[in-house]
């Protein structure tokens, strides 16, 4: 179905809907509400170590980990109260959760409240992320909806780009703590779009009472599923390796190629070069599929990962191996590009009916997962780029593997007749 025809589902005959472009700018803006929470807080890092955690400054990498587990684990949640109340109702109430949890961490004395504070902002913005990819899906589906997902993450590109430059101007002029300030502001621009501009994308006869039986037996249908748990786990690995990679990245730049005051202008450099990664992914996906676009991006990081970890072994140092790394860096963004957006579009495409809830036990268990692998390899840091090489490697190599298996069911499923949802 097209953005355009929406207009005609039950109960959008009140309020005509966006433009294409409008319904991409918003949806992409619900999302970077997570990628400006994490990224902006980057160049803050040492200041809050230096300050929360003097004994211990690693510790303050735990800030980015704290908001992805707070909002892995709400996404369990908030799918099934959108596919009950509605998608607006859910994400408006996480926005307000969200902007509580930024002043509670403004306020914070301490770096375990902090962290508390970070963990309240994460469930707030479940809300925004997992409902945002159930409206996707609600008005798209198949590789109509991973084009539309790649133009969204196109735009939501655009966030991490900016947003360390963005934080560190923020920090230099009123110091770490205005971040909050700015996450609010942030989220409250975005919920007020929302609220004038986008109808309720899920009519009231489409709603499922939200009883436990019924979501036992929406949760039991999508984890039973083999084509979502496959790709739910190779979402994992990938997020493995974005959670390894933003935790790591300003240790690594600071510590090991003492470049931090450079820091936020490499990562806008980056992120604008592997923005075009969902270029590349809209123009390719409708005609060589989701499954082995994914298949190549984690094929090719664990070439490129050894490659990398083979340089620093071999001892190459200094500027030389600072620009290896940086193009290290970039494919292992661009790879994010190529498979997120296909990975949720695969796993999300049979569960149509029950999108909401499958958004989030998808984004749940991988989000959730991903985090908690990522965080012992970022805490065992060690002046080195071998956790991350590393780390990133490996997850990457399991993501192929957990991808040639659903390659082998997508043939099963060919020679039994039927059609291949996730081609």
């Amino acid at each position: 179905m097209s953005l355009a025809g929406a207009s005609d589902l039950p109960g959008k005959g009140l309020r005509k809907m966006p433009s294409r472009g409008e319904f991409i700018a918003l949806i992409a803006m619900l999302f970077a509400i997570i990628a400006f929470s994490i990224d902006a807080m980057l160049p803050a890092l040492p200041r809050i170590g230096a300050e929360l955690s003097p004994a211990d400054p690693n510790r303050a990498q735990l800030i980015v980990i704290a908001f992805v587990l707070g909002m892995g684990a709400a996404t369990l949640v908030t799918g099934p109260m959108s596919d009950s109340w509605g998608r607006k109702p859910v994400i408006l109430g996480g926005a307000l959760l969200y902007m509580i949890g930024a002043a509670l961490a403004w306020a914070a004395p301490t770096l375990e409240l902090l962290l508390l504070a970070r963990f309240v902002q994460g469930v707030g913005a479940a809300g925004p992320r997992v409902v945002g990819m159930a409206i996707v899906r609600d008005i798209y589906g198949g590789r109509e909806m991973a084009r539309i997902l790649s133009f969204i993450m196109l735009v939501f590109m655009l966030v991490p780009a900016v947003a360390p430059l963005v934080g560190s101007w923020i920090i230099a002029a009123a110091g770490w703590r205005a971040m909050f300030g700015a996450f609010v502001i942030f989220a409250a621009v975005a919920s007020l779009w929302l609220m004038l501009r986008l109808p309720e994308s899920l009519p009231r006869a489409a709603r499922r009472p939200m009883r436990a039986s019924v979501l036992r037996q929406a949760v039991g249908e999508v984890l039973t599923h083999p084509v979502v748990r496959l790709s739910i786990m190779a979402q994992s690995m990938g997020y493995v390796m974005l959670f390894t990679t933003i935790s790591l990245i300003q240790p690594v730049f600071d510590q090991v190629f003492q470049r931090g005051p450079e820091f936020p202008l490499w990562f806008a450099g980056m992120a604008v070069v592997t923005g075009s990664a969902s270029v590349l992914n809209a123009a390719l996906v409708m005609r060589l599929g989701m499954q082995r676009l994914a298949m190549a991006a984690f094929g090719g990081q664990m070439i490129l990962s050894t490659l990398m970890t083979l340089c620093w072994l071999a001892g190459l140092r200094g500027d030389a191996m600072f620009a290896v790394y940086v193009v290290w860096q970039c494919t292992v963004l661009f790879q994010s590009g190529l498979t997120v957006g296909n990975l949720n579009a695969i796993a999300m495409e049979p569960m149509a009916h029950v999108a909401g809830t499958a958004a989030s036990v998808i984004g749940a268990i991988s989000t959730v997962s991903g985090a908690l692998i990522a965080a012992p390899i970022a805490l065992v840091f060690n002046g080195t780029p071998l956790p991350m090489t590393l780390g990133v490697g490996g997850a990457s190599a399991v993501a192929f593997a957990l991808l040639w298996r659903l390659g082998r069911l997508e043939r099963r499923l060919r020679r039994a007749g039927r059609d291949d949802p996730f081609k």
